[in-house]
C-alpha cells in the first residue's frame, strides 16, 4: 500500500467487537475520525444482517456493510440490500445431502435477510428470533439462502471442515469463525473477500489501498485480497500465518490502535 488506505474493511467479532458484545467508545471514536478524512470503514462479517445491525451505527454517513460472509451488501442509509449472493435451492440440498451421508449426525439450518428457519435437532447457541421455522431442510430450503449452516455436536470444528470439504467436493464455499463445530456454507465464489471487490470496485478503490482486518478462517480470503492485512492477536493460527502484520488483541481495541497509527490520529 502506497500513501494512506483508501478504505478500511473489518470483521466484528473477535476483531472489532470485544468479548462483551460492545464496539468500545474508543474504537467507535476511531472510526468516526477516520470516516471524517474521507476514508469508508466497511464492516464485513459473517454476522446475519439481524445481528450485524447491532453495531450500524458505527459505519458512517456511507452506511455500507458486507453480512453472511459476502451474501449481501447492505445499504445501512436506505436500510436495503445493495446486492444479493444467495444459494441455489437444488444445489443446496445437493451439498446437504452429500455432507449428511458422509459425516452422520450433521443438521442444518438456513438463513435469508427475514431471519434463521432451523432443522428440529439444530441446537442454536443464540437466541432464536421468536416464529422460526423448525422443519426438515427439504422443506427449509424452498427459496434461495443467503447461508446455509451445518451443525455437528461431536466433532470439533477443524475435522468438520476438513470432512466437510472433501464430501461437498467444492461445490459450495464453506468455513467457520465459531469456537463451536458450526460450518457456515455460501454460494460458489461467495467469500468477504469476492463481495468486497465488487464494492470496491463499484466505489473506485483498488485492493491495493484496502487495509483489512481479521481473525478466523472466514476472514483468510478477505486478508489474503486485502493489500495490508492485520491478523489480531487473538487470531486463529491460520490467519496469523497468512497476514503480513499482527494487530493488538480485540480486547485492548487493537483496530483502533492500529488505525491510530496509520492515519496520525490523535488518541482518544
Amino acid at each position: 500500500m502506497s500513501g494512506l488506505p483508501r478504505l478500511v474493511a473489518t470483521d466484528l467479532d473477535g476483531t472489532l467487537v470485544g468479548a462483551d458484545g460492545a464496539i468500545s467508545d474508543r474504537t467507535a471514536a476511531v472510526l468516526r475520525a477516520v470516516e471524517a478524512r474521507g476514508v469508508p470503514v466497511v464492516f464485513v462479517t459473517g454476522r446475519p444482517l439481524r445481528w450485524a445491525a447491532d453495531v450500524f451505527e458505527h459505519v458512517g454517513s456511507h452506511g455500507l456493510a458486507v453480512v453472511s460472509n459476502g451474501a449481501v451488501v447492505w445499504d445501512v442509509a436506505e436500510e436495503r440490500a445493495r446486492l444479493e449472493r444467495p444459494i441455489d435451492p437444488a444445489l443446496g440440498l445437493e451439498v446437504c445431502r452429500a455432507l449428511r451421508a458422509a459425516v452422520p449426525g450433521t443438521t442444518y439450518a438456513v438463513e435469508d435477510l427475514d431471519g434463521i428457519a432451523l432443522e428440529p435437532e439444530f441446537l442454536e447457541r443464540y437466541l432464536v428470533p421468536e416464529g422460526s421455522r423448525r422443519a426438515p431442510v427439504e422443506e427449509l430450503f424452498d427459496r434461495p439462502a443467503l447461508k446455509l449452516l451445518a451443525r455437528h455436536e461431536e466433532l470439533d470444528p477443524q475435522d468438520f471442515w476438513s470432512r466437510a470439504e472433501v464430501a461437498t467436493e467444492g461445490r459450495l464455499v464453506i468455513t467457520w469463525s465459531s469456537s463451536t463445530s458450526l460450518l457456515e456454507i455460501s454460494a460458489p465464489g461467495v467469500t468477504k473477500a469476492s463481495t468486497l471487490a465488487l464494492l470496491c470496485d463499484e466505489l473506485g478503490v483498488a485492493a491495493a489501498d484496502v487495509v483489512a482486518f481479521g481473525d478466523m478462517p472466514n476472514d483468510l480470503p478477505m486478508l489474503g485480497w486485502a493489500g495490508t492485512a492485520y491478523a489480531m492477536a487473538n487470531a486463529h493460527p491460520d490467519v496469523l500465518a497468512l497476514a503480513h502484520h499482527v494487530a493488538p488483541h480485540h480486547d485492548e481495541d487493537g483496530v483502533a490502535q492500529v488505525l491510530t497509527g496509520l492515519f496520525g490520529l490523535d488518541e482518544v
